[in-house]
């Protein structure tokens, strides 16, 4: 009898198991095209896009604008090619995994695997980091309390632990809806604010002093610097894989790259352009911060859901490739058991503690963000998909035909750009990191002062 019920026990146990990982793949299988816009939006369209008015600033209104359109349609095209690699590789969770791709089966393979996972979590957790922040400097102007930062800052913390809740990104992408409707809310009080303001002034728009070209004291770092910030404001292919993962049918994938990069292009061409005009060559970074007082109070208000949601969503990219690669043979994964909500809620805690600390600890983190983002963002953004079309996309020789010949050359330069904003982006946020210490503008770790 006592084995008898030990079998019984034991099926019982394998029901469940079996049950709760049936539920699990098909939680994770509900993503929809359009929900991988909105959940793309939230990755790729945060606050950072009020910052491009100081690039036109820096490059001026002709190279701005040309940057800005030009890398929009690169973004497009090496993002299609991620989609291609996830369509014909479905075995590809994260981005990590296509090391094997390019480096075999062998140890350099399995080295790209792990170096693009630290990679991959390293540039994750810095942009939390970026968000908490953001976060604490919203908070600060909104309030002016007489108070430390670092409460803000703790507060910031808890606030994206709690929007990192939702483990899957069908969930996630509720909340999108309300970051995408937050940005586009915050930019257009800033561009109407700046714009009242440019009219008011007593010779009116004619008196901003916007340029077409860049002005004298342009320099290569600061351009590059300027370059890289527009590029990054593009730079959703990291999370690609990782989206496309939840896609039931990821074969819409084009769809959704193509209303994500054209949105993206006009709002941040528009953004640009027009804050600059209004502003000129005084805009400050994020814009909002040159629209007066009342109104850069008002507007970081409105900004605060896509500070938090588009913070929260690299926490839940970077703990499910935890979960997928600690617990890749467990009905942990798929958190819809007690302890798979146990382990989820610990990551999400985990991964926002080390985030905040890292940002605060650090005096210099936005440059030291520079340097990462220039290392990691340039790759997953820009050259790797090169190289990808070149080592498993591709049919045929490469100049085989017109078609391999052209997209030959198109994947080349891809490659080149990609480190030359690689080489150029390095080069610009040492530079930066330098002034800063050279002007004693470095704070110091921790600090209760006014971010």
């Amino acid at each position: 009898m006592s084995r008898t019920r030990k079998n019984s026990q034991q099926q019982m146990e394998y029901d469940y198991m079996l049950e709760k990982q049936t539920k699990g793949v098909e939680k994770y299988s509900k993503l929809g095209w359009f929900q991988l816009v909105v959940i793309l939006i939230v990755e790729a369209i945060a606050l950072g896009s009020l910052s491009i008015p100081s690039a036109f600033a820096t490059l001026g209104m002709v190279a701005g604008v040309i940057i800005t359109v030009g890398f929009g349609f690169v973004a497009i095209y090496t993002s299609y090619v991620v989609g291609q690699v996830k369509l014909k590789y479905p075995q590809v969770q994260h981005y990590s995994d296509v090391g094997p791709l390019l480096g075999g089966n062998g140890w350099f393979g399995r080295f790209l695997r792990e170096m693009f996972s630290v990679m991959f979590v390293l540039q994750l957790v810095l942009l939390v980091g970026s968000h908490c922040l953001t976060g604490t400097i919203a908070f600060g102007t909104i309030t002016e309390w007489p108070i430390c930062s670092l409460i803000f800052g703790v507060v910031s913390a808890v606030l994206l632990f709690i929007c990192a809740v939702p483990p899957s990104f069908a969930e996630m992408a509720i909340l999108g809806y309300i970051d995408f409707v937050s940005i586009i809310a915050a930019i257009l009080i800033t561009l109407i604010a700046t714009g009242i303001k440019a009219k008011k002034a007593p010779e009116g728009f004619s008196s901003v002093d916007w340029r077409a070209l860049p002005p004298p004291e342009t320099d290569f770092a600061s351009a590059m610097v300027a370059v890289t910030n527009i590029v990054f404001a593009y730079s959703f292919a990291v999370c690609q894989f990782s989206f496309m993962e939840e896609m039931h049918t990821p074969t819409d994938f084009p769809k959704s790259i193509w209303v994500l990069g054209l949105t993206e292009i006009v709002i941040y061409t528009v953004t640009g352009a027009v804050g600059y005009a209004f502003v000129g060559q005084s805009v400050a970074s994020p814009a909002l911060l040159s629209a007066g007082k009342l109104i850069s109070k008002i507007a970081f208000g409105i900004a605060l859901p896509v500070i938090f949601i588009s913070g929260s969503i690299n926490t839940v990219t970077v703990c499910r490739f935890l979960m997928d690669r600690l617990f890749k043979k467990s009905v942990i994964k798929y958190v819809n058991t007690v302890k798979g909500w146990s382990v989820w809620l610990l990551m999400i805690g985990i991964v926002t503690v080390i985030a905040w600390v890292i940002a605060e600890a650090i005096p210099f983190f936005s440059s030291l963000l520079g340097i990462i983002s220039s290392l990691f963002i340039s790759g997953f953004s820009i050259y790797l998909p090169g190289l990808l079309w070149l080592k498993v996309i591709r049919k045929g020789g490469c100049f085989s035909s017109l078609k391999n010949t052209t997209l030959t050359i198109m994947n080349t330069l891809c490659i080149a750009m990609g480190f030359l904003v690689l080489v150029g982006g390095f080069y610009g946020s040492v530079v930066s990191i330098k002034d800063s210490f050279n002007s004693g503008t470095v704070g110091s770790s921790f600090t209760c002062d006014p971010i």
